[in-house]
């Protein structure tokens, strides 16, 4: 029979969900000036943070 969880740990995992939500993963298309093919570039931004992500 499986352990039960611990109260503590479903409050730190619903802390961590709550944070989670914000964070937004961004998805950039990049022109190679040596092929010209298209490549994509993912990365994890704060949700506050993506119209200066964009900018750059």
């Amino acid at each position: 029979m499986a352990k039960a969880a611990s109260k503590n740990a479903k409050i730190k995992d619903s802390k961590a969900a709550a944070d989670a939500k914000n964070w937004t993963k961004v998805i950039r298309t990049v022109r190679s000036a040596k092929t010209g093919a298209y490549t994509f570039k993912e990365s994890i931004v704060h949700k506050d943070k993506i119209q200066e992500h964009l900018a750059q």
